[in-house]
């Protein structure tokens, strides 16, 4: 599966206390090796169709949405900033 970033993960991302950086990185490997991992806890977000949600902390999560072979990475953040798609 292709892993894709838009430019507001990105942004979003690069803004993180490194700290941060470093759990989300290690939350999105473990997404990458087994997106069924229950420390994920990947759920989907109310009121879309096909954008889904994983923990990094328990208070942040990232968004993603997967389409056909590839999985787009849309947001990361904090979970009270995320509840919008």
């Amino acid at each position: 599966m292709r892993i894709e970033r838009t430019v507001r993960f990105k942004r979003e991302f690069k803004g993180l206390p490194e700290s941060l950086k470093r759990r989300a990185e290690k939350q999105l490997t473990l997404f990458f090796q087994n997106p069924r991992h229950p420390s994920l806890r990947i759920t989907k977000m109310e009121g879309t169709k096909d954008i889904w949600e994983g923990r990094i902390t328990k208070a942040h999560r990232f968004t993603f949405q997967i389409r056909e072979d590839t999985c787009l990475l849309r947001r990361i953040g904090s979970h009270d900033i995320l509840k919008t798609p």
